[in-house]
């Protein structure tokens, strides 16, 4: 049986579309090939897309690096604590948009949108300056509020269009039972909403693990307290820029992140496809 072939109107728009991934993803395989290759062939004046000699030598020389290991455990704790917090606040905020009605309510959506839409590098200033004021600088909490502030928005919104697509009688239904409004919800509508929550954690971690500005302004004096981006921007050796280290610290900085996208994107975008059939 002979495969379809594709309408001659659609192949501009493939090639367009296979040339995008392309131009997206080789600076990450550039990345990737430059962590396996030799110092040699890092800097010779004629560079190869494929490495003819692979080493393990950089990945040796990051992971062996002064503060690796404690600048990798500040990057997951301000990371995980930020989400962690945003999804405890935006399920009660959420669940009391799309749930209740009540005075104010719209304006409350609006001001989450103007929030969601600001520019982040606008607020660094205003951040730094409080942070100063209240004797905040230098400390990881700092950036966990600040990655909290920042990924909150988002997922206020998001939840509240999942709680939407969950039909109220499934909460009135149990509480018939005996639940209260909490535990229905808790019992009935949270298990619900795990597409929403993957989504909202996979934004945040993105947001959390990669950003590179706050680090850098929050974190000035106390370096043990700095997360792996800004140590990253700074790693160097008696000789100037490592790259074949820096490379090979990059890639095993993201990983963590590569792994969360493909372990979440599945279900994440299954989710979404469900809420807008229910919708």
């Amino acid at each position: 049986m002979s495969l379809p072939r594709p309408r001659p109107r659609r192949i501009p728009l493939n090639a367009a579309a296979v040339l995008t991934v392309l131009v997206c993803l080789f600076p990450v395989y550039w990345m990737i090939a430059t962590a396996f290759k030799p110092s040699r062939d890092i800097q010779s004046t004629d560079p190869d897309l494929f490495p003819h000699t692979w080493t393990l030598d950089h990945f040796r020389t990051a992971v062996q690096a002064d503060g690796f290991g404690m600048f990798w455990r500040n990057s997951f704790l301000v990371t995980l604590s930020s989400i962690l917090l945003a999804l405890l606040v935006a399920i009660g905020s959420a669940y009391a948009v799309a749930r209740m009605r009540w005075k104010g309510r719209r304006q409350f959506m609006l001001m989450v949108f103007i929030a969601q839409m600001a520019p982040w590098e606008s607020l660094i200033i205003p951040v730094y300056i409080i942070s100063r004021d209240t004797d905040m600088l230098d400390r990881l909490p700092t950036l966990t509020l600040v990655y909290f502030m920042v990924t909150l928005p988002f997922s206020i919104v998001v939840l509240r269009g999942f709680i939407a697509t969950v039909p109220p009688e499934l909460e009135e239904a149990a509480q018939v039972d005996g639940c209260t409004r909490t535990g229905a919800f808790r019992r009935v509508a949270l298990p619900l909403l795990a597409p929403g929550l993957m989504a909202t954690s996979l934004f945040g971690f993105i947001t959390a693990w990669n950003e590179f500005a706050y680090a850098n302004f929050l974190i000035i004096k106390h370096q043990d307290s700095r997360t792996l981006p800004v140590w990253l921007s700074s790693f160097q050796n008696t000789f100037g820029t490592d790259w074949g280290a820096t490379m090979a610290a990059s890639t095993l900085f993201a990983l963590p992140a590569l792994v969360v996208f493909l372990l979440l994107q599945r279900h994440v975008t299954s989710g979404f496809a469900a809420g807008a059939v229910k919708g």
